[in-house]
């Protein structure tokens, strides 16, 4: 009887407090306590740039027609191989895209930056550690270069269900007419590490070799209805896109395959690490108020609030170790620097191996656990998620876990990836080295 008196009591503060029993990301969730995305104050790389900019301590170039761009890569460290180019009119500056005039993605571990030939603007996100992804644009004229947070336009795209309902990051793949407009009739894939490779890359320029898979990419269909068997046999393994689009306006004359399979790697890690971040922000603060308002001790920790722990940290643990991961068939291989410059990013350890190392013969790396372990949006993860997070990876790395989701790791693969991280990894929990030592 008591227990049923406590249920209608939580029942009816749920409802008073305005919140449901079991509570659901929207879209709107990160607007409020305790996340508050729009009023707080990022700390990023792009913020950081921005003061510097404000103290005199960095400066920014206008070179011709590309704007601010080599001079904003530069200051922010992204490397120029990383570009890639996409002709789908799916952006900010739609008006600027089309198959000649494909938009330019750069990107490094925590900053992506687009270029538009003739654009107004260059637009930017970074992954910020408490926020997600943060939107800005750097004005493209030569007055002196103003870089402005963006929000509302952008969460249209970037803060709804297809980014987990957090600010975060979206890749497509569309099949587009001459225009350069997507053709909606027609299917369209969100893209990540698990889609199939014929999937991908609808709409983007692709250089490189990939034997006989078969993708999307280089191709423009020249009418309203797409076919229900698309002929593609010329937009495969492309290593100079000479005869599709002149290339001397951007950086560099790639768009590199490597280089777009790390994208759509990290743009779904990013979104995972932040989901997994404001999930357990948003339960805390959930426990607290109920703590609060049933008089309970203020470190009372309800079963619900380990539940939703684990439901935005086992997504991340599965992403992180490449659950699902789409096998490649044949060797991939890039026509730019950028596979050599991204491994030697390192960190590496006592033998040598880093999780940058690629492998691009059934995989996209050679070691199965993300590069992105190591980064500063990981590291800010609340430590209720981030234990979690490293006592699940341990679990499964030590060969202690044999589900389904981690079936493709190889004891080879576990072995590895524990001794790196071990080596490489400074705040680990301390039974990774003890363990790593005694072996």
């Amino acid at each position: 009887m008591m227990f049923k008196k406590f249920s209608l009591r939580l029942v009816m503060l749920a409802v008073t407090l305005g919140f449901p029993l079991a509570p659901r990301a929207s879209a709107d969730d990160f607007e409020r306590e305790p996340i508050n995305y729009s009023r707080a104050t990022p700390r990023n790389r792009v913020s950081r740039l921005i003061e510097e900019l404000a103290s005199g301590k960095a400066k920014l170039e206008h070179r011709g027609a590309l704007g601010y761009l080599p001079s904003l890569l530069a200051a922010l460290d992204v490397p120029v191989s990383s570009q890639t180019l996409v002709y789908s009119k799916t952006s900010l500056q739609r008006n600027r895209i089309a198959p000649a005039t494909p938009r330019a993605l750069y990107f490094s571990d925590d900053v992506y930056v687009g270029f538009c030939q003739q654009g107004d603007v260059l637009e930017i996100s970074a992954a910020d550690p408490k926020l997600g992804a943060v939107f800005y644009t750097l004005e493209q004229n030569e007055a002196a270069p103003r870089l402005q947070r963006q929000g509302d336009n952008c969460l249209i795209c970037h803060g709804s269900s297809p980014t987990k309902n957090v600010p975060g990051h979206l890749v497509r793949s569309v099949f587009v007419h001459p225009s350069g407009l997507p053709i909606l009739s027609a299917a369209t894939y969100r893209i990540d590490q698990s889609s199939p490779l014929e999937q991908r890359w609808g709409g983007w320029y692709v250089t490189g070799t990939h034997g006989s898979q078969r993708h999307l990419g280089n191709l423009v269909i020249d009418t309203r209805d797409v076919p229900d068997v698309v002929d593609n046999s010329a937009g495969q393994n492309v290593t100079d896109l000479a005869r599709l689009v002149d290339t001397a306006p951007y950086l560099t004359k790639h768009s590199d395959i490597v280089a777009l399979m790390v994208l759509e790697h990290q743009a779904e890690a990013h979104n995972r690490i932040t989901q997994a971040n404001f999930g357990t922000r948003q339960a805390l603060h959930y426990q607290t108020t109920l703590n609060r308002e049933l008089r309970e001790p203020a470190d009372h920790q309800w079963d619900s609030t380990r539940s939703r722990i684990r439901s935005v940290g086992e997504p991340l643990v599965e992403y992180l170790l490449f659950s699902g991961e789409a096998p490649l068939t044949h060797r991939v291989a890039g026509t730019s620097e950028f596979a050599a410059e991204f491994a030697r990013h390192g960190p590496r350890d006592s033998r040598g191996r880093s999780l940058r190392d690629f492998d691009l013969e059934r995989r996209l790396f050679r070691y199965p656990c993300s590069y992105l372990v190591y980064s500063e949006s990981v590291r800010a993860l609340p430590p209720e998620v981030k234990a979690y997070v490293f006592d699940r990876l341990w679990s499964i790395v030590s060969d202690e876990d044999h589900t389904q989701a981690f079936a493709h790791l190889s004891l080879a693969d576990r072995q590895a990836i524990r001794e790196i991280l071990a080596d490489t990894l400074p705040d680990l929990p301390v039974k990774w080295r003890e363990s790593v030592a005694a072996k």
